[in-house]
């Protein structure tokens, strides 16, 4: 049984290059959808990604997140 949809708002798919920063240091990723409460990114590796950090996203402001979910190389995160 799938499970039950917990979003409050639709998600666009996007293919947007971004980059986790935290502790002074930045992890590559790339965007695969997003909505107005948060976004799906994918990474190399999850390993040593906080809960909380910023994400800049390429030619935007940089927002303040928190990670929702982790499954193999992508992670949910809500906007703060």
């Amino acid at each position: 049984m799938p499970e039950p949809e917990r979003r409050t708002s639709v998600r666009h798919r996007v293919f947007k290059g971004a980059s986790i920063e935290f502790g002074g240091g930045a992890i590559d990723c790339t965007i695969r959808n997003r909505s107005d409460g948060g976004a799906t990114l994918e990474v190399a590796s999850p390993v040593g990604i906080p809960e909380r950090f910023s994400l800049q996203i390429k030619g935007e402001t940089s927002r303040k997140c928190r990670t929702v979910w982790r499954r193999d190389k992508r992670i949910g995160i809500a906007f703060c």
